[in-house]
């Protein structure tokens, strides 16, 4: 069927020849996503009639955060400070633990291939969880507060770094490595000098995005009880207090700007 819609074109070489063109797959792409997308406009019942109707009362919503509450800033100061040092604390310690991880995922430098798998598959397994199911599970844990939100931001972070570390190592030249193995070193003093200096820079540069984004992600863990300015956005929005959420969200805005600018300016030193 498809060969009938999309038959391949001749093409006449220079010494006479014909020969067919590879067939590009694009039309059978769109087509895939052109079912799939009536598939799901289906499953999940979306209606743009629906949606035209009642767009207004968004932009309503946020007609009425403007002008935002100033005088609010100081009563949610605690909240925002909580929110970037929850990012901060859980992006550094899931940095850090992802660096033994990423080594024992790593193919080339663990010969185990059952250590290996197993500790790729835990990378794969936290990279699953949403953030929101993580932070919930650990207010049952730990409890309401900050330190749930610090435990699913860590292992956010622990799972993200990791993977892109273990295939940064799995991916550099072997060369010096096995040369200083071959010299007497350990494998973890071969690791040491010729394999880290490779992936620093990128290892970085990886967790200081990290952290930028988990600014944002702590922002909505609120709503599950970790703490942090998400809580105050639920609590306003049960009481259709809206120039306090336009006072929250400018104030959140402003604060992922900064450390979003701050961050480039770093990372772009290390590439």
């Amino acid at each position: 069927m498809y060969d009938k819609l999309f038959p391949p074109k001749k093409v006449l070489l220079p010494n006479g020849k014909i020969v067919q063109e590879k067939r590009s797959r694009v039309p059978l792409i769109v087509l895939i996503l052109a079912a799939a997308t009536v598939v799901s406009v289906e499953f999940t019942n979306f209606s743009l009639k629906v949606l035209a109707q009642r767009i207004h009362e968004f932009f309503g919503m946020v007609g009425d955060m403007i002008p935002p509450k100033w005088s609010y800033f100081p009563a949610m100061w605690d909240a925002l400070a909580a929110t970037i040092q929850m990012s901060l604390l859980g992006s550094m310690i899931g940095a850090l633990l992802a660096v033994p991880f990423a080594v024992l995922a790593s193919s080339n430098v663990i010969r185990n291939k059952f250590v290996v798998a197993v500790f790729k598959i835990i990378l794969s397994l936290l990279r699953t969880l949403p953030s929101l199911v993580t932070a919930l599970i650990a207010t049952f844990v730990f409890g309401l507060g900050p330190t749930a939100g610090v435990i699913a931001i860590l292992l956010f972070t622990l799972s993200y770094v990791g993977k892109l570390l273990y295939e940064q190592i799995e991916n550099v030249d072997m060369g010096a490595f096995e040369a200083m193995e071959s010299a007497g070193m350990t494998r973890i003093q071969a690791f040491r000098y010729a394999i880290l200096p490779q992936v620093l820079p990128s290892y970085l540069s990886s967790s200081l995005f990290c952290f930028e984004g988990n600014v944002r992600y702590a922002a909505i863990l609120g709503y599950v009880g970790a703490g942090g300015i998400g809580l105050l956005i639920s609590e306003n929005l049960g009481w259709r207090d809206y120039p306090r959420i336009g006072m929250i969200i400018l104030s959140l805005v402003v604060t992922v700007y900064v450390i979003e600018t701050v961050s480039e300016h770093f990372r772009k030193k290390l590439i």
